[in-house]
């Protein structure tokens, strides 16, 4: 690692001081440093002292992102760190930071990052597209998941899901979460699916608010394609949001294609924080951890 983007998210960190800090640790350990923001923050770049340049830009000739925020901050980055293969290392000044690897305390880790002390971690990601008459009209990338539900003034949606030529059946509720392991502990965790280890390969399918006792999540293969589609919309109206962006009204005969992407997403870790210390110490406040 020779030359690091620093890329803060203005509203977690204030002032950019997480990392201004960051900034003088590297340089100190003989490292480059740039700023960028992952979004423009009202009142522009100009008010935190420091030059900041374009993340796309800067991605071309960079070996790693380090992002300063939660876990929004690292989706928001994923799909452009991904594309151009530049690993992404997370500092949590966020609440939970499943992604994250470093909480505020411990900058000085970063000095790791010199001596190659450091460890890679892949990430399996989502390509999500909505077909309408044979074409293509909406396309995206997903590190988390893709949500298809409902309008504010539906009262429930029937959306008929299938596992490459396989009927699942119709999911009658609030929608439909597919997940990534990773994004297991997201959306989908919230609407009752399980925790999958978040290296491995699978779509975690998890209905939303099921109306019926028998609406259980499912954990399939990463190899095929799930399609999930509105078996009837009439006047109620359906939305996809990928990764919680902007969402994306559906229409009669829609369908929403999710496959695995050829793109994984590359996280960087400096400690030996394992998934299941993650949850206790995140989820639990370290209820149950026997040191």
């Amino acid at each position: 690692m020779r030359r690091v983007i620093l890329c803060p998210n203005p509203y977690r960190d204030k002032g950019l001081a997480a990392a201004k800090e960051a900034d003088r640790l590297l340089r100190e350990a003989g490292m480059e440093t740039v700023f960028c923001l992952p979004f423009k923050p009202e009142g522009g770049e100009g008010q935190f002292g420091v030059p900041c340049r374009p993340l796309i830009q800067e991605l071309r000739t960079s070996d790693l992102v380090v992002a300063f925020g939660g876990d929004g901050t690292i989706l928001h980055l994923a799909r452009a760190a991904a594309q151009r293969g530049v690993p992404v290392l997370g500092v949590n000044l966020g609440s939970l930071g499943f992604m994250s690897d470093l909480e505020l305390g411990e900058l000085e880790r970063l000095k790791d990052l010199a001596v190659g002390r450091y460890r890679r971690e892949r990430r399996m990601m989502l390509d999500v597209a909505v077909l309408r008459d044979s074409r293509t009209v909406y396309a995206s990338s997903a590190l988390n998941d893709a949500v298809v539900t409902k309008g504010a003034m539906a009262r429930v949606v029937r959306l008929q899901v299938t596992a490459g030529e396989e009927q699942m059946g119709v999911f009658t509720g609030d929608g439909v979460v597919v997940a990534t392991p990773t994004g297991s502990t997201g959306y989908s965790l919230s609407a009752g699916g399980p925790i999958v280890e978040p290296t491995a390969q699978n779509f975690v399918i998890s209905p939303i608010c099921a109306h019926s006792v028998f609406s259980k999540s499912f954990v399939l293969s990463a190899a095929g394609t799930v399609t999930v589609a509105p078996a009837e919309l009439n006047r109620k109206q359906v939305y996809l949001s990928v990764d919680g962006g902007k969402a994306f009204a559906l229409r009669q005969g829609d369908k929403v294609r999710i496959s695995r992407s050829r793109y994984e997403m590359e996280l960087l870790r400096l400690t030996d924080k394992s998934i299941y210390e993650i949850l206790r110490t995140k989820m639990t406040g370290g209820i149950g951890h026997e040191k």
